[in-house]
């Protein structure tokens, strides 16, 4: 090509209505950032434990309802940035739910149409804030089908599969910029414990544990991260062998847990894992509710029974120290599941024993 020629070439100037609309997109998510602030970080007072503090840092406070807020924002920046996301994009998501809420939230602020590929036995208000947030549901029978299915469907609409498995683990920037981790030594700074022993998390893409686990080590922090997994999850004997071609049954502990190994799921920046049953979580989860005087999830039970499994092991040392963990999301969405006991029953799962240890630890110093 000739000078003259390359100079015959016309820039793009002008109204440009994709990149215009690009621009708003990320203007109103950056508005959701700002408006929804910190969550807290609450600090409950346990008469059994004594120089062992535990925080829990309150995700359930944001408009969607659950930690995965912030990970839906991150997929959608993600997905806009890398031009995947546009004015007319239908939007695909494979979830157990709370994902799929957050998502269902931020798509109708940017006015597009967003389906859930969700297992048929995902709660009933889960379903609702879906449809209330103006997003549908496609359900399968069984959680291992929802990939497939997203993919399908996204490839039949012309639409984005956000794949929630994938990426969360590269939208978010887990250097800083917001990210939980962040969040929480932030906030702790100013603690007795400003650099806590342990963090506490449990997995379901593996995400925030791979954010977690990154900030720890980015800032050299003495902290270490603790993956706690549930039942019927292939997380933990992932861990454990270093395979991850492992595949399991899938959780009745909805948003955790999952029957493979995720893209997003980073073994290598665990410290240490604890397979915690189904009955402890739920049991926990009714705990920690009556301390809290508000219903906590499934995966918030998991969070704090892992917490109390640490702290146990740490006052049969003689260690005091600081552990944090998360509440996840609210009880409420559950209502239907943990909280009746007629639907534990029918399942075979007896809280009782594990609730009885629980109390007991937390109240006269027994040993969990």
């Amino acid at each position: 090509m000739r000078f003259d020629d390359c100079l015959q070439q016309k820039l793009p100037l002008g109204d440009h209505p994709a990149r215009d609309w690009r621009h708003r997109a990320i203007d109103l998510l950056m508005g959701d950032a700002r408006r929804s602030a910190d969550t807290h970080l609450i600090k409950p007072m346990f008469k059994g434990l004594s120089g062992i503090s535990l925080y829990l840092k309150d995700e359930s406070t944001h408009p969607t309802g659950s930690l995965k807020h912030r990970l839906a924002r991150s997929l959608f920046l993600y997905g806009i940035c890398n031009g995947w996301i546009g004015p007319q994009t239908t939007l695909i998501e494979a979830s157990s739910g709370s994902t799929a809420v957050s998502e269902a939230y931020f798509a109708q602020l940017l006015g597009l149409k967003f389906i859930a590929v969700m297992p048929r036995s995902t709660s009933p208000q889960k379903v609702q804030a879906i449809a209330q947030f103006g997003g549908s549901c496609h359900f399968v029978d069984h959680s291992g089908a929802i990939y497939a299915v997203a993919e399908q469907l996204a490839a039949e609409t012309g639409g984005h599969y956000l794949d929630q498995f994938t990426f969360a683990e590269r939208a978010t920037d887990w250097r800083g910029n917001n990210n939980i981790a962040q969040s929480i030594f932030d906030q702790m700074q100013a603690e007795a414990e400003p650099v806590p022993d342990w963090v506490v998390m449990s997995a379901g893409t593996g995400g925030t544990s791979a954010t977690i686990g990154r900030y720890i080590r980015y800032r050299n922090l003495a902290t270490r991260l603790c993956v706690v997994d549930v039942e019927g999850s292939a997380f933990y004997d992932a861990w454990a062998t270093g395979r991850r071609d492992i595949t399991a049954e899938g959780s009745r502990i909805e948003g955790i847990g999952r029957p493979r190994v995720e893209p997003s799921f980073m073994p290598e920046v665990i410290d240490h894992m604890i397979r915690v049953p189904d009955a402890a979580s739920i049991a926990a989860a009714r705990v920690l509710s009556d301390r809290l005087f508000r219903r906590v999830g499934g995966s918030t039970g998991t969070n704090f029974f892992g917490m109390l499994m640490i702290a146990a092991q740490m006052a049969r040392e003689g260690q005091r120290g600081a552990l944090v963990t998360l509440i996840c999301d609210s009880g409420e969405r559950y209502a239907d599941s943990y909280y009746n006991d007629a639907w534990l029953a029918e399942r075979k799962i007896d809280i009782a024993p594990w609730r009885a240890r629980i109390e007991a630890f937390l109240d006269s110093e027994q040993d969990l």
